[in-house]
C-alpha cells in the first residue's frame, strides 16, 4: 500500500484538501500523531495515551468516512498514517497491527484502482505473520480472494500450509478455523477430481493414460471425502460440502451413505433450519426412484418452510395425481400459498394448477368447503393483488395464456362481475377466440359457486 502523499499534509499534520465531501467537514479537523512534537518523547504518561488514543479515533473515523463513500485512494493514505502512528507510538505498551488494519486495508485492496493481487498476496503475508491470534482467519480470506481471482493452485497450496500450521496454544484456540480450512481443501480436492472425472468420461477407455487418470481420480476421492465428510459432522449450513460429499458418494455407488448424509443435513434437530436440505434430499429421492410418499414427505417440509420455492409447482402436481382426500386438498393449499407471493404473480404453470384444481371442484361440487378454506382469508386481499384492471390490460398484452387461467381463477373465486374475468373474458371473445367464449360459459354457468364460497 502507498505511503501517504506529501501534499495530503501540511506541516502541522492537519489534512490539506480542497474539496473534502460534506460529510467529512463534520469531522475534527486531522492530526496525525506520529506528526506531533511530544510523541517523540520516550515516556509513557497518562497524557499520551490519552493523546493518542484520541488520535487514533480520529483517523479510524477518516478512514470509516472515506470507505463509505468509496475514496479508496483516500482510505488507502488514512490506513497508511494510521499503521505508521502505531508503528511510531514510542509507549512501553505493545501495540500490534489491529483486525481493524487487517479488514479495512483487505477492503481498500479489493477496490483501489491501483491495486493488483501482487500487492494483495504480500498485504495478507504480513498480515498472517504479525496477526498470530487470527493466522488461520486471514489465511482463509485470502484463500477466497485467490479463489474469486482464478488462482486455484495457489488456494490450494494456502491452504496445505494453513493445515500445517502450528503454534502452541494457539493452534487449539483456532480449531474451528483449522476444520474450515480442512474444509476447503476437501473441497479443492473435490474439483480435481470431477476435472479428472471429466476426462475419464470424456475419452472414454484408453488403455494407461485412462488407469492414471482413474488413479487421480481416486487419490482426490479420499481426501475430499475424509475433509468433507468431518465438517458436515458440525452443526451448520454446509450446502456446497453436503453437495459435493454426496456427489462423491454417488458416483462411488455408496447411495445408502448419502442417504444418510442427507436425511441427517435435513432431520437433525442441532443443525439450523435449512429449506435446501430438503431440496437436495428431494432431489435425490427422485434420482434414485424412491416413491411417492418418501417424495411427498420431503417436499411437505420444504413447504412448511418455504412455500413460495419453485417446486411447489412439483409438489402440487404430485398431490393431484394421489387418491387420497387429504392429499389433494394439501395440494390446493399448496398452490394458494405459493400465489400468495409477488415472485408468482406471473407464473402461467401455477396459475394453471389452480386453475384446473378449482375446474374440478365446481364441475364436481365436492370439497367446496376446502375452496371456502382457502380463499376465506384472501378474499380481502386477492382482488387487488391479482385482479385488478389494471392487471388485466397488462396481461392481456404481455401473456394471453396467463390472462385465460387468471381469468377462470377470476370468475370462479369472484364471479361474473369481476372486472378481471369481464375484461379479459371481453377482450377474448372480441378477438373471437374459441377458449375465451367457452370459459365466459362455463363461469356464467357456475356462478352459484362464487355465491357459495363467498357466503352470500
Amino acid at each position: 500500500m502507498a505511503a501517504a502523499s506529501n501534499d495530503l499534509l501540511q506541516e502541522d499534520g492537519a489534512v490539506k484538501s480542497p474539496a473534502v465531501p460534506a460529510r467529512s467537514a463534520l469531522l475534527p479537523p486531522l492530526n496525525l500523531p506520529f506528526l506531533s512534537p511530544h510523541f517523540c518523547q520516550p515516556v509513557s504518561s497518562h497524557e499520551h495515551k490519552l493523546n493518542f488514543r484520541k488520535s487514533k479515533e480520529v483517523c479510524l473515523n477518516y478512514i470509516q468516512d472515506a470507505v463509505l463513500q468509496k475514496q479508496w485512494e483516500r482510505a488507502a493514505e488514512f490506513l497508511t498514517s494510521y499503521i505508521e502512528s502505531l508503528e511510531k507510538d514510542y509507549s512501553n505498551e505493545y501495540m500490534g497491527p489491529s483486525e481493524i488494519i487487517w479488514r479495512i486495508g483487505t477492503e481498500i485492496l479489493c477496490h483501489h484502482s491501483h491495486s493488483s493481487m501482487k500487492e494483495l498476496n504480500s498485504f495478507m503475508e504480513q498480515m498472517k505473520i504479525l496477526g498470530i491470534k487470527r493466522y488461520l482467519k486471514v489465511c482463509l480470506e485470502h484463500v477466497f480472494h485467490l479463489l474469486c481471482n482464478g488462482f486455484i493452485d495457489e488456494a490450494y497450496q494456502n491452504l496445505s500450509l494453513a493445515e500445517s500450521w502450528r503454534f502452541g496454544e494457539q493452534t487449539v484456540i483456532q480449531d474451528k478455523e483449522m476444520k474450515l480450512i480442512q474444509a476447503y481443501r476437501g473441497l479443492l480436492d473435490y474439483y480435481k477430481w470431477s476435472k479428472q472425472k471429466k476426462i475419464l468420461l470424456e475419452h472414454g477407455e484408453d488403455g494407461l493414460e485412462d488407469l492414471s487418470v482413474e488413479q487421480e481420480m481416486h487419490s482426490c476421492f479420499r481426501k475430499a471425502a475424509v475433509n468433507l465428510k468431518e465438517i458436515i459432522k458440525i452443526p451448520g449450513v454446509w450446502d456446497q460440502f453436503v453437495k459435493c460429499y454426496v456427489d462423491l458418494l454417488e458416483f462411488y455407488g455408496d447411495h445408502n451413505e448419502a442417504r444418510q448424509v442427507l436425511h441427517d443435513y435435513a432431520y437433525n434437530s442441532k443443525f439450523p433450519s435449512n429449506p435446501n436440505a430438503h431440496v437436495y434430499l428431494y432431489q435425490f429421492l427422485k434420482r434414485q426412484g424412491e416413491s411417492k410418499k418418501s417424495l411427498i414427505s420431503a417436499l411437505k417440509n420444504l413447504h412448511d418452510t418455504v412455500p413460495s420455492h419453485e417446486l411447489m409447482i412439483d409438489f402440487n402436481l404430485m398431490l393431484q395425481k394421489s387418491k387420497k382426500k387429504k392429499n389433494r386438498q394439501l395440494g390446493l393449499e399448496v398452490i394458494f400459498a405459493a400465489l400468495d407471493y409477488a415472485g408468482w404473480k406471473e407464473n402461467v404453470k401455477a396459475w394453471s394448477c389452480l386453475a384446473k384444481q378449482l375446474k374440478q371442484i365446481v364441475m364436481s361440487e365436492k370439497h367446496l368447503d376446502w375452496l371456502k378454506q382457502e380463499w376465506s382469508p384472501r378474499k380481502d386481499w386477492w382482488p387487488a393483488f391479482h385482479f385488478s384492471r389494471y392487471l388485466g390490460k397488462r396481461n392481456w398484452q404481455e401473456n394471453q395464456s396467463l390472462s385465460y387461467e387468471k381469468a377462470l381463477v377470476a370468475g370462479i373465486l369472484l364471479g361474473k362481475d369481476d372486472k378481471y374475468f369481464k375484461y379479459i373474458s371481453h377482450q377474448g371473445c372480441k378477438a373471437r377466440m374459441k377458449r375465451f367464449r367457452i370459459l365466459k360459459k362455463f363461469v356464467h354457468k357456475h356462478n352459484p359457486v362464487y355465491m357459495r364460497i363467498s357466503g352470500l
